[in-house]
């Protein structure tokens, strides 16, 4: 594998179970898993399962991670240097010997506090954050932890009750320095609806970031409600809606781009690709293809894998830009 010229660096946070390793494979159709090397930061867990116990404190908490070292071994692989990264073994809850990581094209370091810390944040090309929202939460979690794992429904609400203090003072106001906020809403399609299947999708997109162009949706900057016509996309009850609009974000001027529904057929995903300008797409229908390509990838058939898709294009974007600006600069230096 040749040495990257310059090592473009992106940052994927959001809670466990957000959704964060099937964007990362989406990137990794998009880049081919050769140019690029993720980095878990649950790697940079000062205290181990025990210690955190002993010390009352979740992983979530920063007095549980070395940010120091973070800071420190994260600029040092985007200068190009190879890195010592410490290895927290999931299974055993145990520090592990580290293990060499060299510098690659694109390094996407991924967990719970990819911006928390100013020093790792101002290093990042670009960020993305996963945001499920609580109703969604708790109704995957009952789904996941009652069937498969035979928990009661008081045991559920209780694990997430646990973690939620320190997910809302450290986790969750990391999005507000996201260049792009995907979140996961509860439909507005159907009344009442607890079992989180149905789903509403916003891409939150900043303003103002250099080189980033929001996706729209027919008219820049104008507020737009469509119904797309169920002849040309499949939508079995209660259909689909989109919407797209100027917003305030957390103090920050954003884009939102949002889907409410099912889409029955990926084939007709052609019919809402025309109709989106700014996708940094390659060809027509490139959007398409690449979530048909997958269309087993949890999320596919709603907004999550839509949004995905399109944050992915954007990150790639982002790259060429700036390894094409790289290579300017070394060719008026030679």
């Amino acid at each position: 594998m040749s040495k990257p010229e310059r090592v473009v660096l992106i940052g994927v946070a959001g809670d466990s179970g957000c959704g964060k390793s099937t964007f990362l494979r989406r990137l990794a159709d998009l880049f081919g898993e050769e140019q690029m090397t993720v980095i878990c930061l649950d790697d940079y867990h000062s205290l181990d399962r025990k210690g955190r116990k002993a010390a009352g404190v979740t992983a979530l908490n920063p007095k549980a991670n070395n940010f120091d070292l973070m800071a420190e071994q994260i600029k040092a692989i985007k200068n190009g240097e190879t890195i010592d990264k410490p290895i927290y073994n999931h299974e055993t809850g145990e520090l592990d010997p580290p293990e060499k990581i060299e510098p690659n094209h694109i390094v996407v370091i991924e967990g719970l506090h990819p911006l928390y810390d100013e020093r790792v944040r101002e290093l990042l090309d670009f960020s993305v954050y996963l945001d499920i929202s609580d109703e969604v939460k708790i109704a995957w979690k009952i789904q996941r932890d009652m069937a498969e794992r035979g928990h009661t429904y008081e045991d559920v609400l209780a694990s997430i009750n646990a973690r939620k203090p320190d997910f809302e003072a450290y986790i969750d106001p990391q999005k507000a320095h996201a260049d792009v906020v995907l979140r996961v809403l509860p439909t507005q399609l159907v009344e009442d609806e607890k079992e989180g299947k149905i789903l509403r999708v916003q891409m939150i997109q900043r303003e103002g970031v250099e080189g980033f162009e929001p996706v729209y949706l027919f008219d820049e900057g104008s507020t737009i409600d469509w119904v797309p016509c169920g002849r040309k996309l499949t939508c079995s009850y209660p259909g689909i809606r989109l919407h797209y609009g100027p917003d305030s974000y957390y103090g920050n001027e954003v884009s939102i781009l949002e889907v409410d529904g099912q889409f029955d057929n990926l084939e007709e995903m052609i019919y809402i690709e025309g109709h989106l300008s700014k996708t940094d797409t390659k060809y027509y229908g490139e959007m398409s293809h690449l979530l048909l390509q997958h269309k087993d990838y949890p999320g596919s058939a709603n907004g999550t894998g839509l949004f995905q898709v399109l944050t992915g294009l954007k990150m790639r974007s982002a790259y060429e830009r700036l390894t094409s600006k790289e290579m300017k600069v070394a060719t008026v230096q030679v």
